[in-house]
């Protein structure tokens, strides 16, 4: 007989604070959220978090193989672009760049980029209705 396993969920709560912003809270963290109508430089608008959480997904993805795959590195950076189109309104195309501080060879970089792509809840929710590109190399 199969064993059910348990799914992880996730709530977010965000409340409007005025016209200017927002504010996002989950566990015991906060973030605010620029929703102003002419922006705002000290917070992220929510494309600017869709493209930070894809971001977060592959630093933790990365974090989660790196044991499992006894891949040693000294640091991580990702990059991530995306452009948007007005109508309707959706990011069209995200392209990313992984940097890998590593002595690995690249048979081995190529392997931790395919668990990346793999096992990345957010990459795969983003990647069947964007055109998702990106690299991962040594840096």
């Amino acid at each position: 007989m199969a064993t059910a396993t348990k799914k992880l969920e996730y709530t977010v709560r965000a409340v409007r604070l005025d016209a200017h912003g927002s504010v996002a809270r989950c566990k015991d963290a906060a973030v605010t959220i620029d929703t102003d109508l002419a922006g705002r430089r000290d917070a992220m608008n929510p494309a600017e978090l869709l493209l930070t959480a894809l971001a977060a997904c592959m630093l933790k993805g990365i974090e989660r193989v790196t044991p499992m795959l006894s891949f040693a590195l000294r640091g991580v950076s990702v990059t991530i672009h995306g452009v948007r189109q007005d109508v309707p309104p959706r990011l069209e195309s995200i392209s990313y760049e992984i940097v890998v501080d590593t002595d690995e060879p690249d048979q081995r970089l190529e392997l931790l980029h395919s668990n990346v792509r793999k096992y990345g809840t957010v990459f795969n929710t983003v990647a069947p209705g964007t055109e998702l590109t990106g690299v991962l190399r040594r840096g």
